[in-house]
């Protein structure tokens, strides 16, 4: 519904939900207002209308809270990449620790023993991947390249973003001008970005390898191509072409612009400096957002399992081995199970990249669907690790629930505060474990997206 001549309300915001709208009530309904916190006294007019719920729009602070702040990109408010930025960073951090426990408590009826510090990392250039729009608008001049505007289709009209890394940031108006430059300029749909922090082999060891793929719904011209090589070579990038699914993905050139012979001369690694690890990975591999909150979370899931030698540990939805690895320098035998095959393949290489075949198994399976058959075959594990994508790991949790053979202890890393509750409600109140500790990561600063980690015991445990 349109604003135009809509009623101005007062309303007082009690609380803030997930997506960081303020939470008021008006005439015994629950309204969400964007661009409101908690504690403050707004002016607002509605925007929609739901038998349940309204949604409006701040117009005007009559008071201020304390935790607001100014944001500090230009597109706020219009670009939907970021919720929060208008919140103190420890007020950010405060709201995403107690989603985590109104989960935990709502559904799974559980509380945990410990509530772990909060790990946290830079708030700005931290995004080392994203996925950007691109759409040939010619009545905003030409080319658009960023996010969706908030709560829509449309691409936001970016010309900085202040959570992706300075250098990345920076191409976004260059990118604007190659693509409409481009023969296909209606056949590119989006370009994704990943950064890495380089392979070491450079003469830079310390600049960024940025890789940006081109999804392509049409070949390339002669003259296209050599546009892209020259933009790769001004810009000092990787530029990959995708015509397919992301296993279609081929480096077109690397970073001095020379054609690539193979998707080997690719520069991307990330590095975990506390166990001595580089894993190399390709720009549509899955890995962490956040290089540096990686870096601190994998530390800690590592101290928190505390695999001891010897020992035999599961590494469930394994990816790249991002746990794996370091695990490996710690336990007697890791097994990361996976579901892509392609995945499985790149986490043996990264294994024996790193000295850690020998230490290492991996194996493909869809551990949606075959978690108690598939943890049977592998035996008997002393510590579990589980990192699951949003769906959470139901059928993993049923078969730990089942036993008979329990781990001394499971650590779940989640992307998802709900799917991880119900999961959680099961290990607890069916396999019989203690929820020990939990808590929250801020992976995603400025945004309504919460990371977090559990640690579960059986009764037995020692």
């Amino acid at each position: 519904m349109s604003t135009a001549g809509a009623e101005a309300l007062t309303l007082d915001i009690a609380s803030l939900d997930l997506e960081a709208n303020g939470v008021a009530h008006h005439e015994g309904k629950v309204v969400f207002v964007r661009g409101a916190l908690p504690g403050e006294r707004v002016r607002a007019t509605l925007v929609r209308r739901k038998p349940r719920f309204d949604v409006a729009q701040t117009i005007e602070v009559l008071r201020e809270s304390p935790s607001r702040v100014a944001p500090r990109c230009p597109h706020f408010g219009v670009c939907g990449g970021c919720s929060m930025q208008h919140l103190e960073a420890g007020a950010q951090m405060a709201v995403k620790q107690r989603a985590l426990e109104d989960q935990l408590w709502h559904i799974g009826r559980l509380r945990p023993g410990v509530v772990l510090r909060a790990l946290s990392g830079p708030a700005w250039e931290y995004r080392y991947r994203a996925r950007l729009s691109v759409r040939h608008v010619p009545k905003k001049g030409g080319v658009l390249v960023g996010f969706h505007e908030r709560g829509s289709s449309y691409v936001a009209d970016m010309r900085e973003c202040r959570v992706l890394p300075r250098r990345v940031s920076d191409l976004l108006l260059p990118l604007r001008e190659l693509v409409g430059a481009l023969s296909l300029r209606e056949r590119l749909p989006q370009i994704e970005v990943a950064v890495g922090e380089g392979d070491g082999s450079h003469d830079d060891p310390g600049a960024l390898a940025i890789a940006l793929v081109l999804r392509v719904l049409a070949a390339p011209s002669a003259a296209d191509r050599a546009a892209l090589l020259a933009f790769a070579a001004r810009e000092r990038v990787e530029l990959w072409l995708q015509p397919g699914g992301p296993d279609s993905i081929a480096l077109l050139c690397t970073c001095d612009g020379a054609p690539a012979a193979g998707d080997d001369a690719s520069r991307l690694a990330y590095r975990l400096p506390e166990f001595g690890i580089t894993m190399p990975f390709r720009p549509t591999d899955f890995t962490q957002v956040n290089h540096p909150v990686n870096a601190v979370l994998v530390s800690r899931a590592v101290r928190l399992l505390d695999p001891q030698p010897g020992e035999r540990v599961a590494d469930l939805f394994c990816g790249l081995g991002n746990f794996s690895l370091p695990l490996a320098t710690r336990a007697g035998e890791v097994v990361g199970i996976e579901g892509s095959e392609t995945l499985t393949r790149r986490a043996q290489h990264n294994a024996a990249l790193n000295g850690l075949a020998a230490r290492t198994d991996f194996r493909s399976a869809n551990l949606f669907e075959e978690g108690a058959p598939r943890l049977r075959a592998l035996g008997r594990f002393d510590r579990v690790l589980i990192d699951p994508p949003r769906e959470g790991a139901l059928e993993v949790a049923k078969a730990l629930a089942a036993g008979p053979a329990r781990p001394h202890r499971v650590v779940y890393v989640s992307c998802n505060p709900a799917t991880l509750a119900r999961d959680a409600a099961i290990l607890v109140h069916q396999g019989g474990f203690a929820l020990k500790a939990a808590g929250a990561i801020n992976m995603f600063p400025h945004t309504s997206h919460v990371e977090s980690i559990a640690v579960f015991e059986p009764p037995s445990a020692p």
